[in-house]
């Protein structure tokens, strides 16, 4: 069966595990083993993707809608592609537009949840900095002397940026744990989208430990790809992509 077709055999669904800590290195070593083993097409379809991304961007008033849509479906290809390595089978470009043609809609639903929640935290963070500046500028007015008053309104807005930043994280973070997983249980499980963000929330969550190790990893391994003017990122991007199979593996079993 050509291994670009994600549907497949589904798995029968099965709860996410609670992996040791130590697994969150682990999954990068493995996305490291699944890049290596094609690190050309692995390459090719980053550029493509990128390219991709930004040409969709540049739509006026769509475009970065259209992004946020569709991201989750070429994430679905590129699991499929992992899947096919994994099996000591090969990857090609065409994986990145596999799940076009399987899993489309409910991909995309994925990617306008996303959207509607990110829109919906944004306008919370602004909600809290226009707030809190406001208090503090009020207070400012009030004072008379001028050192004071723009005083105030500098630690306003400071005690805003800190605030915005508590309450995007407060809310991003479980916005990010249900999407995380969600494209590949679509794609590996036949989920439905909102079950696939709901058994993506608990994975992360039984799972804290381990993800807190991988994101720190992350970060650092981000870090150093960013320094040779991003070039580190057309390794990075695919280990990262490979990760997120990798750990989708441990937590659920193979696909």
């Amino acid at each position: 069966m050509d291994d670009l077709t994600s549907a497949s055999a589904p798995t029968p669904p099965r709860a996410p595990a609670a992996v040791p800590s130590g697994r969150g290195s682990a999954w990068w070593s493995e996305g490291w083993r699944l890049f290596a083993a094609a690190p050309g097409p692995w390459i090719a379809i980053t550029v493509i993707f990128v390219v991709l991304i930004v040409l969709i961007a540049l739509i006026p008033i769509i475009g970065g809608i259209a992004t946020s849509l569709l991201t989750p479906v070429f994430t679905g290809g590129v699991l499929v592609g992992c899947r096919s390595l994994d099996r000591g089978g090969g990857l090609t470009v065409g994986h990145l537009f596999a799940s076009f043609s399987e899993r489309l809609g409910p991909l995309i639903i994925v990617g306008v949840v996303y959207l509607i929640g990110s829109f919906a935290i944004i306008a919370v963070v602004a909600v809290c900095m226009i707030a809190t500046i406001g208090i503090s500028g009020f207070s400012a007015l009030l004072s008379g002397d001028p050192f004071q008053s723009s005083m105030a309104l500098l630690t306003g807005v400071g005690l805003g940026a800190v605030l915005a930043l508590l309450v995007g994280m407060l809310l991003g973070i479980p916005l990010l744990m249900a999407y995380w997983y969600a494209p590949a249980l679509i794609v590996f499980r036949n989920d439905e989208p909102l079950a696939a963000m709901k058994t993506s929330f608990k994975a992360c969550l039984v799972n804290m430990l381990p993800m807190l190790v991988y994101s720190v990893l992350g970060l650092v391994f981000a870090i150093a790809a960013s320094i040779p003017f991003l070039l580190g990122w057309l390794v990075l991007g695919p280990v990262f992509a490979a990760t997120i199979y990798t750990s989708y593996k441990d937590i659920f079993g193979a696909p």
